[in-house]
């Protein structure tokens, strides 16, 4: 039975029960309370509370009313106010802008326990009810939104969040060293107003400081999409602690000033971050709701590093958690992963020991820690740079460890791993000993499309990387006398894709055997370069104009070439394949994508049914 006093207060009795008559920081959240490492409020309100701060968690108000803002009292030193894990938007509608069916961060599931927009929503209730209270805004829906941005559900480009919020403060990026930062000084007595100096935060300006790069102006990206991806552009360019510089982009008669990223982590601070007492699960007043679904995918799992630098177009991680790798020491994973077997529920499985990318345990390069990351190219794509550090010898002596603790049956890798990472290191040895140990029977990568062009946009790698891994992981498991498979993830309908390349996808799918039982159609996210792709529908870097499916027909014309041996997807793909001219791939030939039957043939239901399941037989066969 889980003790609420092991959690932070959420409510008056709370603090009584510590003696508490007001707190330093109330903390507003749109996600439920889980008091879990893979949390963003969790461990930001851990890390003050381990320096001494007191903490109350607003975990999912009712917006509508002002009681639950109210119940702790006003905070002394500040108000903290973050989304959530998730943007609030991304979090309640799909791409074709449907509602979602549920809220895994809400209890039960539930929806509509956070308002559209939540960061905004909650900082105007905040500056109604304490308007002098310092107002710090973070998490993923700021950090992305931290510029002027495009936003894919409104379809128009909205103002910098930290305009909108009328907050002080905007911290982006992961926010421990920041929020630390931003606490101490206010707990000296300094006015909130002059921390215009703290690294990885942004604040509203009167003026333009002189060596900030000035970027267009909310005004002119609104106006104009080359004006848009040419800020981008340059924004983007400076995402980097080391060498970044501050940004600045006027918004009317005030000034969004962004300055460089905070600098990464040491090894030691990410092991006092992780080290800290959470409880790992939810709080118990979920208990009678039906818990928090979130927790589910991660209550035995283990973030082992943050950071990212396969730097995807359409993957936001970079201008969030940055390209430079922050791992923690071996020490504290097993620490932590002998916490997990002592568990109530543990049946000898962790989920997952990784981050964004599991295999990437290190810097790509020796450089990056004294220099920062490269401005002009990435260190994957479209071809590894020749100083990328490729040895796995640290993450793979690391699973070795935890799968030796006693009680632990298995360890997985759930996060997936950059297999042309695994394959640029030349030991397939490690590939080996990853489907002997750490595949659950299927293993998810990340191909995304097979059209060269498509794939430069995406920043990923040739398609014959990922034929030559197959190859390897098939002969591997043949070879260890494993049943395992390879499922491929796909985005469909990417900036810069067009319905040939669509067409050239399903026949590749076709030849691999393989039809992919999900398809994820591009989201517009804030803060990527595909986003800006997809508002500017031209490449920022070379200028290009690009095709861009933006209607809704377009989009359902290349996701059901993906999955085009389903019955309900046959008329589009017809469709598609009449509209590029590719009606050879209508027909009874071994490589056609639909058949082509007579109205005899189809005269009734039997023949209709046997017609169907000969189709699902075809498009499925050689693997799953």
């Amino acid at each position: 039975m889980l003790d609420r006093r092991d959690f932070l207060p959420v409510n008056r009795d709370d603090m009584e029960a510590r003696g508490w008559n007001e707190l330093d920081f109330l903390f507003v959240s749109g996600d439920a309370y889980v008091d879990h490492p893979s949390f963003g409020p969790a461990v930001i309100c851990r890390c003050l509370e381990a320096e001494g701060f007191k903490v109350g968690i607003v975990a999912q108000p009712d917006w509508r009313g002002r009681e639950d803002f109210t119940a702790m009292g006003r905070p002394r030193l500040g108000v903290l106010v973050s989304a959530g894990n998730l943007d609030s938007m991304l979090n309640k509608l799909t791409a074709a802008r449907n509602r979602r069916r549920s809220d895994s961060y809400s209890p039960g599931g539930e929806l509509g326990h956070r308002p559209d927009r939540a960061t905004l929503v909650y900082c105007n209730i905040a500056r109604e009810l304490w308007g002098d209270v310092p107002l710090i805004i973070g998490g993923v829906e700021a950090s992305l939104r931290r510029m002027a941005h495009y936003d894919y559900w409104s379809d128009k480009v909205r103002r910098s969040i930290l305009i909108d919020s009328r907050a002080d403060i905007l911290v982006y990026g992961m926010g421990e060293r920041q929020i630390l930062e931003i606490a101490s000084r206010l707990a000296s007595g300094e006015s909130v107003s002059d921390l215009t100096d703290i690294g990885g935060t942004c604040y509203r300006s009167l003026s333009v400081p002189k060596e900030a790069v000035e970027i267009p102006s909310f005004e002119e990206v609104q106006k104009d999409k080359k004006a848009f991806a040419e800020a981008f552009r340059l924004w983007y360019g400076e995402q980097d602690p080391f060498r970044g510089r501050s940004v600045c982009q006027r918004h009317g008669d005030k000034t969004v000033v962004q300055l460089p990223p905070a600098m990464p982590l040491s090894t030691e601070e990410m092991d006092g971050v992780y080290d800290l007492a959470y409880v790992r699960e939810p709080h118990p007043m979920y208990d009678d709701l039906g818990g928090i679904p979130a927790i589910e995918e991660v209550r035995f799992s283990i973030v082992s590093h943050r950071g990212c630098f396969g730097d995807c177009s359409f993957c936001a991680i970079s201008a969030h958690q940055g390209r430079i790798i922050q791992a923690r020491s071996h020490r504290s994973i097993l620490k932590e992963a002998e916490r997990l077997v002592s568990m109530d529920g543990f049946k000898g499985y962790i989920h997952d020991v990784g981050g964004p990318t599991a295999n990437f345990r290190h810097p790509s390069c020796s450089k990056q820690l004294k220099v920062g990351t490269c401005r002009d190219r990435r260190c994957m794509a479209p071809k590894p740079c020749p100083s990328l550090d490729t040895d796995h010898s640290d993450y793979m002596a690391l699973l070795r460890k935890i799968r030796m603790l006693p009680k632990v049956k298995k360890v997985f890798i759930r996060s997936g791993i950059r297999y042309d990472y695994l394959m640029e290191c030349g030991d397939e040895g490690y590939l080996e000993e990853i489907c002997r140990h750490h595949v659950s029977g299927i293993l998810k990568v990340a191909p995304e499309h097979c059209s060269p062009r498509v794939l430069k946009l995406m920043g990923k790698p040739s398609i014959d990387v990922f034929l030559k891994f197959k190859k390897a992981f098939d002969r591997i498991n043949e070879k260890i006398g494993k049943k395992q498979y390879l499922i491929p993830y796909l985005i469909s309908s990417h900036p810069g894709a067009t319905l040939k390349d669509a067409v050239a996808m399903a026949e590749f799918l076709r030849d691999l055997g393989h039809i992919p039982d999900h398809v994820q159609d591009f989201i517009p996210t804030p803060g990527s370069l595909s986003t800006c792709m997809y508002y500017s529908e031209m490449d920022p870097y070379s200028g290009r104009s690009l095709f861009v499916a933006k209607r809704g027909h377009d989009k359902a014309l290349q996701r059901a070439l993906l999955q085009y041996d389903r019955p309900e997807n046959r008329a589009l793909v017809v469709e598609a394949l009449e509209k590029t001219g590719r009606t050879d791939l209508i027909g009874r030939g071994p490589d056609c994508l639909v058949r082509n039957y007579t109205e005899k043939k189809r005269t009734d239901k039997k023949t209709e049914k046997v017609r169907i399941r000969k189709d699902k037989k075809r498009g499925r066969r050689g693997g799953r």
